[in-house]
This record gives C-alpha cells, sequence and structure tokens, in this order.
C-alpha cells in the first residue's frame, strides 16, 4: 500500500469508540472526516455517550449501525463483539472521559466498548475529554499511565476553555488534528499495521 499522506487511512477498519461526554458531539465531524479520508469506521457507544450525541446521527454518516449493547441478541449470535474485535485494525477511542480510561485500566469488560478493547490485539488510542480537575486528579493520572505502560497511546488532551466554563487541559483534540495524528499512526506502522 502507497505511504503518501492521502492514502494512509484509505480502506482502514477504524473502530471508533464514543463514551459519554460533552466532547462526543465531535465525534461527528471525526466520523465525516475518517469516512471523507476512506475509512471503514463502525462505531460502538457507550450508554453514556447516547445521552450527548444520538446513535441514528453517527449511523448516517457511517453507513452502519451503531452497536451500543453487548446483549444485543441479533448481534450475539456470532459473538459480535468478538467479531468486531477481530475486524478493527484500530480502536479509536473519541472522546475517552475519565470513566472508560479507569475501566479500561482496570481491565473492566462491563458494556461492549471495554469488552472490545479486552478482545481486540488491534492498536488501541485514546483521545481523553474531561474537566480539567478529572484529568489533574491523582487517580486518572495514574490511570493514564498503567494505559501508557501497556501500549495504549494517548493523544491529547489539548488545553483551552471548557464547557463547563473552567480553563486548563481535557479538552479533546479537535477532530481534523486526531484523525493526522491516525494518519501519521499508519504511516510510522506500514509494516505493523497491515491493511487486509
Amino acid at each position: 500500500m502507497s505511504t503518501t499522506q492521502g492514502e494512509t487511512l484509505n480502506k482502514r477498519r477504524i473502530l471508533l469508540g464514543i463514551s459519554g461526554g460533552i466532547a462526543a458531539y465531535k465525534a461527528a465531524e471525526l466520523t465525516r472526516l475518517l469516512i471523507k479520508a476512506g475509512s471503514d469506521v463502525q462505531v460502538v457507544m457507550t450508554a453514556a455517550a447516547e445521552s450527548f450525541i444520538t446513535p441514528l446521527t453517527l449511523q448516517a454518516l457511517s453507513g452502519k449501525a451503531v452497536r451500543s449493547s453487548l446483549f444485543d441478541l441479533r448481534a450475539e449470535q456470532a459473538m459480535g463483539h468478538i467479531e468486531l474485535a477481530r475486524w478493527a485494525e484500530m480502536v479509536l477511542i473519541a472522546p475517552a472521559s475519565a470513566d472508560i480510561m479507569a475501566r479500561l485500566a482496570h481491565g473492566l469488560a462491563d458494556d461492549l466498548l471495554a469488552t472490545l478493547c479486552l478482545a481486540t490485539t488491534a492498536p488501541l488510542i485514546l483521545a481523553p475529554a474531561m474537566n480539567q480537575q478529572m484529568w489533574q486528579h491523582p487517580a486518572t493520572q495514574h490511570n493514564a499511565e498503567v494505559l501508557s505502560k501497556r501500549g495504549v497511546r494517548l493523544i491529547g488532551p489539548d488545553s483551552g476553555d471548557q464547557a463547563c466554563g473552567e480553563f486548563g487541559p481535557g479538552r479533546m483534540l479537535e477532530p481534523l488534528q486526531i484523525v493526522e495524528q491516525l494518519r501519521d499512526y499508519f504511516n510510522k506502522n506500514q509494516k505493523t499495521v497491515l491493511n487486509t
């Protein structure tokens, strides 16, 4: 496959996980940009994420039914969560809330997204998004360190104005910045992340 900047995301199978937080609204633009770049995007949402953005919006943008339930009998007849875990070339969680980071750091499998993260061998990239006090809390910093040591890549967070009216680190990177980070990742890992 060509490693030119414009083609690195073409036909890549990206599982986009969306956790609960105000930054979930940015997932619509992120999905649009990934599709525009030629990626095959499957969205998986936590229950909390559905309070911030509707599955219907993301289904319309991705062209695929959004998955959110670990116990969806239609999908799980064929062990759908394992199939999704095997399908993904990359798992990107954007936004990654303090809650999903804590659950992943502790190896929990209490919903579809967390279960997929345990069941996949694909690279896992998190784009943290939360209140600046939550990001700077020792528990969150510890969880970020645990995840990084396991090979999980954290991109961001950025610093700036927050929806709560505070200012500081914790803003999710903008969708275009995330897409550029994914391009860089695939450019640097052409031999280990294969487009099959």
